[in-house]
Parts: C-alpha cells; structure tokens; sequence
C-alpha cells in the first residue's frame, strides 16, 4: 500500500483531489470493540501498553477509512511526570489529588521527563509510525485546559477557582503557564521525534474566557508553544475549543498552521475572522450524527461546499465523538466525504478551467 499523504496537504493548503476526514475522538466509545477492550482496562491502563494502545488508535482507521490517525492517549498523560497525582474517574473525568491552589503548588512542579516517565506513549507513536499508511496525529492539552483541571481539582463548568487564581494571583498564574507551556514545547517535540506526522494543541474550554482575558492570560503561552515548534515540518494544529469563535481574530499571530472550528462558527466565517491565514479544521456538530443520514448528509455537503472555496480545509468535527454515535453512520460519513468532495472538487476544478 502507497502512503496516504492528502491529510498533510490539506494541513499546507496544498491542492488536494479528495478532502481529507478524520473525527476528533475517532478512537473511543461508540466502537463496540473498543467497549469490550474498556471492560478490561481503564484508558490509562491502555496508554500503558504500547501495543494495545497502538491497536485501539488503529481501530478508526481499518474501520471507517479516515485518512489520518490520532494517537489514543488523554491530555492529562504527561502531568504525571511534572508530579501530579490524578486518576481518570469513571462518569467524573480527570480528577486531581494534589490540586494547584498557591505559587508554592506550582514551584514544586518539576520539569517533563518523557524517556523517564512517558516512554511507554513514545513506544506507542515508534509502533504507530512502523505500521500506518496515514499520517499519525499526536497531540497535548493547552495550558488553560491543563490548569483549569488542576486548579479546580475536577471538571468545571464555571472554572471560578481557576479564574480566581487567574483574576487575583498573576503572577503566579503566568507561573503555571510557563511550566504547562515546557512541558508541552517538550512533549509535542518527542513526539515528532518518535514518528507524530502532525501534532494537535487542544484547548478544549479556553472559549470560556473573554477576548480580552485570552489575549492577556493565555495567548502568550499558545504563540510561545508554536514558535518552539515552527521550526519542525510536521503540520501543527491548534483547536481552541467549543464557544471560541470571539477568539479566532486573535490567532493570526500563532505559528499554526491549522486552525479547529467548533460548529458554531461556519467555515467561511471562521477563515475571516482568521485573516485567510491558516487551513481549517471541523466542524459538523457531533449530535448531527443523531440524525437520519439523509440530514447527516445534507449537512456535511454545505459544510465541504464551504471548505472546497479555498485550498487548506480538513472535514472534521466541532468537538469529539460521543459514545452513542453510530459507527455504521460514521463509515457512510467518510465514504460520502470521499466520494462527494471529489466530485464537487473536479467540477470546480474544470469550471476554472484549470
């Protein structure tokens, strides 16, 4: 089998004859395989074998076709080796033992150890990128995403502790911020160098912060993380999560090359706010996927409508897969994808007369 690079291209804004589709979340509930594999083992106890760990990232990619695969892995992985005790609590998410609540909380947290503490993830990118012939997505968590678990202990939907820090002690948040940002300029950089094609910063709920509060608190860490890895050639994306549309105007600085949209803001409307300076990345609302394929369908054709306008558009969606979304129907998504982008992409092509 010859390499399948369309991903990549996309990622450049390099002419591309199908759209490329990957599903953020590909790797995860809604496979009855994977549900069997998680009666068994926690998802950390999957990220610690390296073979299993490679198996489930697999899954979506011998299943539905997608044309890049994205590492099984949590975003909270790698604050273990800056000394974090957290467990991963069923119904719950991550849950912090020792939470960051002063300056001296965050000076007791030490630097990264990948080849020490997160050989086991690195094992699983070598394995990954021995075997697949799609592009390997590796990714971490943005340091507001990491913090808000850390400071507030758990989950939140408020993030008041985390905004209390933030608001009343700065300096000591920009503190936290510099650690997170190390430990993910580090991390993301052994996984390029063990074989990631492409690397993902999530930033799941920094749409929870104002314009204002995300330029001062947050966006010097995200330009600082980027050009620390702008140097390297593999594709890197950042996602600021779902309600981050207010923010988008204030990326253009970043050294990303792809930028993730949540559904709320359509594609052409996402690549203004962006300055037209980035690909883009998303973004069918998951619970779409509830829907009869036919509405499925009628909804991913407007959206790859919007993407094929210009060069550099990725189809994805505006956050992760949920656990009762239909593999039958993810598959028949791909395939429409596939078969729908070529078609609309060649007829653009010759009404150009290119």
């Amino acid at each position: 089998m010859s390499y399948k690079d369309t991903f990549i291209k996309a990622c450049k804004k390099q002419e591309v004859d199908t759209l490329p589709v990957w599903y953020m979340r590909q790797a995860g509930r809604y496979d009855p395989d994977y549900r069997v594999i998680k009666e068994k083992y926690s998802l950390l106890e999957i990220c610690q074998q390296p073979e299993l760990a490679a198996e489930v990232t697999l899954m979506p990619v011998n299943k539905l076709g997608v044309d890049a695969a994205i590492l099984y892995s949590d975003i909270m992985n790698p604050v273990a080796s800056i000394g974090i005790d957290f467990d991963i609590v069923k119904n719950i998410g991550p849950v912090i033992h020792n939470p960051i609540r002063s300056s001296a909380d965050v000076e007791k947290l030490r630097p990264i150890q990948v080849e020490q503490d997160l050989s086991h993830v690195i094992k699983t990118i070598e394995i990954l990128a021995a075997e697949l012939q799609v592009p390997l997505i590796t990714f971490a968590g943005a340091p507001f995403t990491i913090a808000s678990y850390l400071i507030e202990g758990k989950p939140s939907k408020s993030y008041i502790r985390t905004k209390e820090l933030m608001y009343s002690e700065p300096a000591v948040w920009f503190q936290l911020m510099d650690k997170l940002g190390d430990m993910v300029i580090t991390y993301l950089k052994a996984h390029i160098a063990a074989g990631a094609k492409a690397v993902q910063l999530f930033d799941s709920w920094v749409g929870a912060l104002s314009p204002k509060d995300f330029q001062h608190y947050v966006l010097p860490t995200i330009k600082r993380i980027f050009a620390e890895l702008n140097h390297l050639d593999q594709p890197k994306i950042y996602f600021p999560g779902v309600s981050s549309g207010e923010l988008l105007p204030l990326l253009q600085e970043v050294e990303a090359d792809v930028i993730g949209l949540d559904w709320r803001v359509s594609v052409p409307e996402g690549r203004k706010r962006l300055g037209s300076k980035f690909a883009v990345q998303g973004n069918l609302d998951p619970y779409v996927l509830t829907a009869p394929m036919s509405v499925i369908k009628e909804q991913a054709k407007l959206i790859i409508d919007q993407g094929i306008q210009e060069p550099g558009y990725i189809f994805n969606l505006g956050h992760g897969l949920f656990p009762e979304a239909s593999i039958d129907k993810l598959r028949e998504l791909t395939d429409f994808v596939h078969s729908y982008s070529t078609s609309a992409l060649a007829a653009a092509k010759q009404g150009s007369g290119v």
